[in-house]
């Protein structure tokens, strides 16, 4: 990805556009950011400016080349190249997780799976590895693991944090409730479902009122 410093509300909605993208049955040769705007139901300057970044202005009533701009929002995102990770917690959470495999379209593979539960190591029916936590810092060596995916119980984030800072893990996808603390070079993104069930369900009921 690209060395350059934008906001996080842009770079959550550059996916949404690449998606949009690639999903279009037929591709025109060229799209405006009317389109894009209309079809997404976001502001058309909004757009423009966000794809400004990536590809620079498209050209005066025609837009942007499609291909084009599929190929630049993903080098921009890094989808070009992979990015290996790990999930820590094999429970039902983590396996539907490691056995996603959208996740590659994105530039990531989930190498392997740790729990501190025997009973569930070993190769899962979807022939995905469940290794022993001990195993986990030489593993992450070996294989230059660069995501960590933590899927634990609230009680066991922040050991789950601390063991993969050690193994050199640089950044950790976090879906426990428990937010860790990391060191300041260590880039950790939470993921609260239970926060985001409870907007959908607020916005629900305000709705329905």
């Amino acid at each position: 990805m690209k060395q350059l410093k934008i906001s996080r509300p842009v770079m959550e909605r550059l996916p949404v556009y690449l998606h949009y993208l690639k999903s279009l049955p037929e591709k025109p040769e060229y799209i405006s950011s009317t389109v894009i705007s209309r079809a997404l139901r976001l502001g058309e300057v909004q757009v423009r400016k966000d794809l400004g970044i990536v590809s620079g202005a498209g050209k005066p009533k025609i837009g942007y080349g499609t291909l084009d701009l599929i190929h630049s929002l993903e080098e921009f995102l890094g989808y070009n190249s992979t990015l290996h990770a790990v999930i820590v917690g094999a429970g039902k959470l983590g396996m539907a997780l490691y056995d996603y495999e959208g996740f590659r379209e994105y530039g990531v593979n989930i190498m392997a799976a740790f729990d501190a539960d025997p009973a569930k190591f070993g190769v899962t029916s979807t022939g995905r590895k469940i290794l022993p936590m001990d195993t986990l810092a030489e593993f992450c060596r070996e294989n230059h693991i660069e995501i960590g995916i933590i899927t634990v119980p609230d009680n066991h984030a922040q050991e789950v944090c601390d063991r993969m800072v050690d193994a050199g893990i640089p950044a950790i996808w976090n879906f426990a409730m428990h937010q860790p603390h990391a060191p300041a070079h260590v880039r950790v993104q939470n993921e609260n479902l239970a926060s985001s069930l409870a907007l959908l369900c607020g916005s629900l009921r305000q709705q329905l009122e």
